[in-house]
This record gives C-alpha cells, structure tokens and sequence, in this order.
C-alpha cells in the first residue's frame, strides 16, 4: 500500500467525496488522519467522519488550518459562497481541487487577490466501485510534484488523464454524464433479453457483464472498436443483423446529438 504525505480537506459531503474518501481510505497507508471533512449539515459530516473514521472538522475555516490539499465537494452554485468564506483563511500554498461542472479556474482564480495553486477535475460516478475516469487540469501555479500528488490521489478511484482545460467542457458529454448513456443501453438490452422471455435479473447481468467486458477488450486489446465489433458480425449472422437495425435507427447518430447536447449544457453553464 502507497502513501500520501499531504492532508487532505474536504467541503462537503456529498456522494463524490464519500466515494472519493473510500478510495484514499482503501488505498493509502494510515492515512485516516491526515483527512478532514466538514459540511453545513453538520451530522452528516459526523456521519461520515464516524464511517471513515477521519477527522471531523465544523466550520470550513477550519478545513482550512489543516489540510494541505482543499477539495470542494459542494454543489457548483454554491461554489463563490464557499469560496468568498475561505479566501481570508486559505493560503497560496495550499492546493485547491475542484470536482465541479462548469466552474473554471478563471472563476476560482477571481475569489482570490494573489495567485492560487488550483486543479479542475472531473470524476465521474464509477469511482464508486474504484473504476472512475477523472480529467484534471491544473493552472501553471501548480508545480509538477503537486501534480503528480493530485493524480496519485485520483488514481485511488480510478483512472486519471491530464488534459488543458480547455477540454474540461468537452469531459461531461464522454466522460460524466456518459455512465447515464449506458445505463440506458443495460436497461434496453435487459428489456430486449425480457422481452424474449428471459428473467429480468438475469437480463440485467448478462447485459452488464457485456457491457463491462466489451468496455476491457476496449481498454486493454489496444484495438479500434470497429475492429473489435467485425470480430464478432459474423457473414450474414445474427450480430450484422442487429447492427443494421441500430443503424436504421441512428443509433450512433442519436448518441452522438447526445453529447452535443451535454457539451452545450457544459459550456452555458461555464458561462460560454
């Protein structure tokens, strides 16, 4: 098991920091101690301070005193009250992590009268079961080494890419909003499977564990999904079959006019 030298606070206690609190927890060496956590509602901060057993903090300030590393884990419109409460405590040496859709560096940045070390992020609900997909963006006040702590961090739940944040807007659509996509695509598939007369739980493994499989042979074959999905239509079989009657509808059309849609969403919420 690795460690982690620096404390870690977080504001809120939300599903994200709940899940992300599990993974440090599982994946680093003593590190119940070096994790503080406060929120509004104070008894769910007690709440997950007893599940954890990390240390409860009940004001924000004093999140601040302790940790080395801030993670905002609230709602993104409240994300300038948190911020105008904490810029008199926080210092230009402490690292501020954002989770949130829509809220950019530029924003944090405009709390603040000096420059800050800030990381925009964005995990998506996977990391509940460890397999996340998180793209981070630090601004040039965050040095290589702090850089190197955050993806060490994220890398507890999951997955971690670098990207310029000019992306960020683009990581919804693909990457967050997308588990929604496909937990559609299960429950399809599962109504398919039921409607043919097979029991709905075993529907909803079968098409999971599918969905799953094909999603490693993806990740780890190194291969082109058209490359992988020849494989498996067979010369006047029945996957060609299936295939022509999802491209008569649009499938990969509609999913396409989706995330168009989500990135819309994405860049009107960033106020572009």
């Amino acid at each position: 098991m690795i460690t982690l030298n620096k404390t870690i606070g977080f504001i809120g206690t939300g599903n994200m920091a709940n899940a992300m609190v599990q993974g440090i927890v599982n994946s680093f060496k003593d590190i119940n101690k070096k994790i503080y956590v406060s929120d509004k509602a104070i008894e769910k901060a007690e709440e997950m301070a007893a599940n954890y057993n990390i240390n409860l903090c009940k004001s924000n300030s004093e999140i601040i005193s302790n940790a080395d590393i801030i993670i905002l884990a609230v709602k993104p419109n409240i994300y300038g009250a948190v911020l105008e409460e904490i810029k008199g405590d926080i210092s230009k040496n402490q690292i501020i992590v954002s989770i949130a859709a829509g809220v950019s560096i530029k924003e944090i940045q405009k709390h603040f009268y000096s420059p800050m070390k800030i990381v925009r992020t964005m995990p998506n609900t996977p990391v509940f079961v460890g397999e996340g997909m998180t793209a981070v963006a630090p601004n040039h006040q965050v040095s290589q080494e702090e850089l190197e702590e955050i993806i060490t961090l994220f890398q507890s739940i999951g997955k971690v890419d670098v990207i310029h944040e000019s992306l960020m807007d683009m990581i919804p659509a693909v990457s967050g909003s997308s588990p929604a996509y496909v937990y559609m695509f299960i429950e399809a598939l599962a109504d398919g499977a039921v409607l043919q007369g097979m029991p709905r739980e075993k529907a909803y493994k079968y098409a999971a564990q599918a969905v799953m499989g094909a999603a490693k042979m993806v990740l780890e074959s190194g291969k082109h999904p058209g490359e992988l999905k020849d494989q498996v239509c067979s010369p006047g079989g029945t996957t060609i079959e299936a295939v022509y009657a999802l491209e008569q509808n649009s499938f990969r059309g509609s999913v396409i006019e989706a995330m168009e849609a989500c990135t819309a969403k994405a860049k009107k919420m960033s106020g572009k």
